[in-house]
C-alpha cells in the first residue's frame, strides 16, 4: 500500500527523538501511515538536516523544518537560502515582519513555504507578562502578529487550534496556510501544551495541517496511534 493510499498529509508527525537514527527508525515503523514529518531544533545536532534530506529524497516524504529562526535580516536570509537548497516543504521563522521578509528573500525561487510563528502554543498570558510582551488577550496578539506576518509575505502561520478559526477569517489569510501544533487526540496527556484541541477540532476550525508529536512518538504502538488519528479526521473534507 502506498503513502498516497493510506496517509493524509494534513497529519504532520513531529519526530521529537534524540537523533537521526531514532528518527529514521520511527519513520520506518510508521511506514505508509505518515507522509509528512516535522524535524525541530532539538534534533539539529543529532543529524536532523541529514534525516530531513533522506526522508525527502529517498522516501518521498514531505518535510517541515521547525527552526523558528530569529536574527537580523541578512543572517536570516542567508540561513534560509542555505536551507532552501534541500528542497524541503515548510520552514518556520518568528513572525516579526523583518524576519519574514528576509526569509522570503532567502527562499526566492524555491518551493519552500515560510511559516511565521505567532505566539508559541506552550505560552499563556502569564508567560507573556514575564517576557514583557504588551498587554492583551493571547488570541488578539496572535491575530495581530499573523496579520503583520502575512503583510510581510508569510506563506502561512503557526498558531494554536484555539486561534485557527479567527485566523482563517482574516482577509489576509486567504490562500495562506494555518498549521497547528498543540494537537492532542482524545484522552492524550497535555504535556507542556496549554492551548490544545483534538485533531478533528483543529481541522474543523480552519487548520490546513495538524502537528502531533508525543501521542504518536511515545505510544506503545506509534503506527496504531497514527492510524487512529487518521481515522478521526478521514470524514473531514480537505481545505
Amino acid at each position: 500500500m502506498t503513502d498516497k493510499m493510506l496517509a493524509d498529509d494534513r497529519l504532520i508527525v513531529a519526530l521529537d527523538v534524540p537523533n537521526a537514527v531514532a528518527g529514521l527508525a520511527l519513520a520506518e515503523q510508521l511506514g505508509d501511515a505518515v507522509s509528512f514529518y516535522k524535524i525541530g531544533l532539538g534534533m539539529l545536532t543529532g543529524g536532523g538536516l541529514a534525516l530531513a534530506n533522506e526522508l525527502k529524497q529517498e522516501h518521498g516524504k514531505r518535510i517541515f523544518l521547525d527552526m523558528k529562526l530569529f536574527d537580523i535580516g541578512n543572517t536570516v536570509e542567508a540561513a534560509v537560502r542555505g536551507l532552501a537548497q534541500f528542497d524541503l516543504d515548510f520552514l518556520t521563522v518568528h513572525g516579526d515582519p523583518h524576519v519574514v521578509r528576509a526569509a522570503k528573500e532567502g527562499a526566492a525561487g524555491k518551493d519552500l513555504k515560510i511559516l511565521a510563528v505567532t505566539v508559541l502554543t506552550s505560552l499563556n498570558r502569564d508567560d507573556l507578562d514575564a517576557a514583557l510582551i504588551k498587554p492583551g488577550e493571547v488570541q488578539d496578539l496572535v491575530l495581530e502578529r499573523a496579520s503583520r506576518a502575512f503583510e510581510a509575505g508569510a506563506d502561512g502561520v503557526i498558531a494554536s487550534p484555539h486561534e485557527a478559526a479567527a485566523l482563517r477569517a482574516l482577509p489576509e489569510a486567504a490562500g495562506r496556510l494555518i498549521v497547528t501544533p498543540g494537537v492532542r487526540p482524545t484522552g492524550a496527556a497535555l504535556g507542556d501544551q496549554k492551548r490544545v484541541a483534538t485533531p478533528a477540532d483543529a481541522l474543523a476550525q480552519g487548520a490546513d495541517h495538524i502537528v502531533v508529536g508525543r501521542p504518536v512518538v511515545q505510544a506503545a504502538d506509534p503506527r496504531a496511534s497514527a492510524l487512529a488519528i487518521l481515522d478521526s479526521i478521514k470524514n473531514l473534507s480537505h481545505a
